[in-house]
């Protein structure tokens, strides 16, 4: 499967998850293919006492009780909502569990105000209706109706971001496991599997957008991720997905530990910026979250190779910062213009490395754009 842009989960990792499920011999709940000992160990990545003759590695970084109460949840009867800022890892979070619980993430429903019924539910293939009528084989499943057929999981993107009869309608199948086909004489319920469950994600941001109801509240355990603060551990997911860009480009490209440096730096003074500010004029638009911070560094990889000496320089980082971040004009160029004076140049004069150049480089980005 060389061939596709983005691989799911169950497909990149294939041949690690058939190896980890042939030495599964732990209960496992349901139909799943992993016990839950074993889907923590392939998200979080193995450790020396597990006694593995292979080393898994870590692919979403963050606390291990997130994850465990995560499992857990889903071995219940009830879904699970993660929610936390945009960027957190929500979504990389539930495709790699259900990746490893039923090796499908794909059943996906995107929550947006469009979303209908329909899209939870399901639709009828018009042409077939019109030569055959309504019938079993007429009927298109949706991802959910889907995964209850099959009793795996089913994932709900932005469900706040839905109106709130799609999410009355959610209710109902996630408190009786069933979905009443009306239009149908005869084998008109579709009833879920052991091992169905709904995995959703929800932004905090999106608070008074369409808040859930207190019933649907109910029918999911809550998983609050918190932005990732901690250097070390964000050091190691910005640097875990570039690895992945440069493979998945054949880029042969170094990103000096240096210039690593300097972008979690800079990313932690304008969040301690945007948390200081008055007001949202003072501050950015972004939500500045490690997966924006993996698009900074992304850009200026790309460009690099493409357009530069396929060595990543300060300047052109902070040429990409700029153009990432500014996203409001003049609001956002003059806030990132107050950092580079106030903030950037006074540290290129103390501290000099790759400073001077960043410096140089985010004035350059921001005279363009002015």
């Amino acid at each position: 499967m060389t061939d596709l842009l983005r691989a799911p989960a169950e497909i990149k990792y294939a041949e690690e998850l058939d190896w980890l499920e042939s030495l599964d011999d732990d209960p496992k709940p349901f139909s799943w293919r992993l016990s839950p000992k074993m889907v923590r160990l392939f998200i979080l990545g193995s450790e020396r006492a597990d006694g593995l003759d292979r080393e898994i590695p870590q692919k979403w970084f963050g606390d291990r009780s997130f994850v465990e109460r995560s499992i857990v949840t889903l071995a219940s009867d009830r879904g699970l909502l993660l929610i936390g800022d945009p960027g957190t890892g929500k979504s990389w979070l539930a495709e790699l569990l259900s990746a490893a619980i039923c090796r499908n993430s794909t059943q996906v429903v995107q929550g947006t105000a469009g979303t209908t019924e329909d899209h939870i539910k399901y639709s009828w293939n018009v042409s077939m209706v019109i030569a055959k009528g309504q019938s079993r084989e007429s009927m298109i499943p949706s991802p959910i109706m889907t995964a209850m057929e099959s009793g795996s999981i089913g994932r709900f993107e932005e469900l706040t971001r839905s109106t709130s009869d799609v999410q009355d309608a959610l209710i109902s199948i996630l408190s009786e496991k069933y979905i009443s086909v009306p239009e149908l004489d005869s084998d008109n319920i579709v009833f879920a599997k052991p091992g169905f469950s709904v995995i959703a994600t929800a932004n905090s941001r999106d608070r008074g957008v369409n808040d859930l109801s207190s019933a649907l509240k109910r029918r999911f355990n809550f998983v609050r991720i918190p932005v990732v603060t901690n250097k070390k551990s964000e050091a190691e997911i910005v640097r875990f997905r570039t690895e992945e860009l440069l493979r998945r480009h054949q880029i042969d490209l170094d990103v000096p530990p240096t210039l690593l440096d300097v972008l979690l730096q800079s990313f932690a003074d304008l969040r301690a910026s945007a948390a200081a500010a008055a007001g949202d004029d003072e501050k950015l638009e972004s939500a500045l979250s490690t997966a924006e911070q993996i698009g900074v560094l992304e850009d200026a990889i790309l460009h690099s190779n493409f357009f530069g000496e396929r060595a990543l320089t300060a300047h052109t980082l902070a040429s990409s910062l700029v153009g990432s971040l500014a996203r409001r004009e003049p609001e956002d160029l003059a806030i990132l213009n107050k950092y580079l004076h106030g903030v950037v140049e006074p540290r290129s004069k103390e501290e000099g490395g790759s400073w001077p150049e960043f410096l140089e480089g985010g004035r350059d980005a921001i005279a363009t754009l002015s």
